[in-house]
């Protein structure tokens, strides 16, 4: 456990679904409460997500943050709170990578992010977030120019039954990370995670590593916690990323975020 009177963290990066919110619900008065204490004390705090850019906004707005900067898609893509816009987006080229899938899945439903536009898909997937542009396309369609993040979601088979078929097999390049229950994964540029777009942001703010704090709940999050100076995993966190954390809070829908957060603001 952190000693309450510790020297508080200065770059703090708050995973989304599961962490900061339970999905589909609203963020608790409490846990917004508490991140905006952490703003309001001088510290840098960053909504880390595997969300799109369109959807992370949304959180940004119902947190009520006006400045600052957010990680999105996994770290692909970095953007300014103050105008919503992305100052830093790394692609890959998902055609390589949409061939082994289709090989692999044949009934995959696959879909790319068009950065602050919207998403192209091959078909409906669970949660299908309508936001921007949602255009159906074709698997040749997938691939006309270069993207942040390729999702796949299989219909045919479970989580571990994904997990199984895909094995040791790669995407050309590109790293790929699978949900926490459903048959999902996302594939971003080789190398690009949460972890590695805030270790930029660490030494752009100029915060020495002692002084991050991360916390989050879901596979995506890995590298996030292995990168923080401390790190704090949910309740109902999946068990490898609380194999990697420093300790382990209170569940989401018990605000296991605000429970952390204040130790130091308040």
């Amino acid at each position: 456990m952190v000693d309450d009177t510790a020297d508080r963290p200065r770059l703090i990066a708050l995973d989304v679904d599961g962490t900061l919110l339970r999905t589909g619900e609203p963020i608790t008065p409490r846990v917004r409460d508490a991140v905006h204490a952490a703003v309001d004390a001088g510290a840098h705090v960053v909504v880390a997500t595997g969300r799109t850019l369109l959807a992370t906004r949304l959180v940004v707005q119902e947190l009520g943050l006006d400045e600052g900067q957010t990680i999105c898609s996994n770290g692909a893509v970095q953007a300014d709170v103050s105008s919503g816009e992305a100052r830093d987006v790394h692609t890959f080229d998902p055609e390589p990578s949409v061939a082994v899938l289709r090989e692999l899945f044949p009934d995959m439903v696959l879909s790319v992010e068009k950065v602050g536009i919207g998403t192209w898909t091959t078909g409906y997937y669970p949660g299908s977030f309508r936001l921007g542009e949602f255009r159906f396309v074709e698997d040749d369609d997938l691939s006309l120019e270069p993207t942040t993040r390729l999702n796949g979601w299989w219909p045919g088979g479970s989580l571990a039954d994904m997990v199984e078929v895909m094995g040791e097999r790669e995407l050309p390049g590109a790293g790929w990370v699978h949900g926490e229950d459903e048959p999902w994964l996302v594939a971003s540029r080789q190398g690009v995670s949460k972890g590695w777009a805030l270790e930029r942001l660490r030494r752009e703010l100029d915060v020495p590593p002692s002084a991050t704090l991360a916390i989050g709940d879901g596979y995506n999050d890995c590298e996030m916690l292995s990168w923080a100076g401390h790190s704090v995993a949910m309740g109902n966190a999946v068990a490898a990323a609380r194999d990697v954390a420093d300790e382990v809070t209170a569940p989401v829908d018990e605000d296991g975020v605000a429970q952390v957060l204040e130790r130091w603001f308040r």
